[in-house]
């Protein structure tokens, strides 16, 4: 199942891109603009990780912490503050707070974070997917070609663990982006083809055969070969 993240910032901005860029990674995303909002939709829709921005209106991001910890709560939760002084990090940390990053992020670093803090609070019990000389860990997320190992983004792991759990079959554009995007996703159409095109490069990054092939018209299927 994708991992559920609920995002708490005020800047309308900011918590766009942030949204943006958790759901092409195949997170999905709640958005919060308040801490009161952000803990009535932790009991509404219990986040696998919370993004807490500490400045917030009315209620501070750190006084969210420190009601979500006091009330048993154990989320993941990773605070976000445009504050670079020690003082705001010891007070997220102290306030039971398992990372924090100073705003402006930088993506690459912020979603690298987010995927550790949900490694670390829910490691997955591992199975071993194969498919030819292809190999997927969903334990580690790492695949592997042979010997060669390959290091996969959220999305890009999703994608290769659906075709691996179903090889041969040809999967649609619609089935893929339901069970890897959801159907109430916002971002650019061609993501899919966008995303297709990362896994080729990285399965085929020493010139191995293409797995991962076009149905013109139908969609996309895992096969050794290509149909005639």
């Amino acid at each position: 199942m994708k991992a559920h993240i609920l995002l708490v910032d005020d800047d309308r901005h900011i918590s766009q891109v942030m949204r943006r860029a958790l759901v092409y990674e195949g997170y999905t995303v709640d958005v919060a603009n308040n801490g009161n909002d952000a803990l009535q939709k932790t009991i509404e829709h219990p986040p696998d990780a919370v993004i807490l921005d500490i400045m917030l209106p009315g209620m501070s991001g750190l006084e969210v912490c420190d009601r979500l910890r006091k009330s048993g709560n154990q989320v993941p939760i990773l605070m976000l503050t445009a504050k670079d002084a020690i003082t705001d990090r010891v007070a997220g940390l102290d306030m039971g707070a398992d990372d924090y990053l100073v705003k402006p992020v930088e993506l690459a670093e912020f979603l690298a974070r987010v995927r550790a803090l949900l490694r670390r609070r829910n490691p997955e019990q591992t199975e071993v997917l194969r498919f030819a000389d292809l190999e997927l860990d969903t334990g580690t997320r790492v695949a592997h070609r042979g010997a060669r190992a390959i290091e996969l983004s959220t999305t890009e792991y999703e994608l290769l663990a659906l075709f691996m759990r179903r090889p041969r079959q040809v999967l649609t554009r619609d089935i893929i982006m339901d069970r890897v995007w959801g159907y109430d996703f916002e971002g650019a159409s061609n993501v899919l083809e966008v995303y297709i095109g990362y896994l080729r490069s990285k399965l085929e990054a020493d010139g191995e055969p293409r797995l991962i092939h076009t149905r013109r018209g139908a969609g996309y299927v895992l096969r050794e070969m290509p149909e005639g």
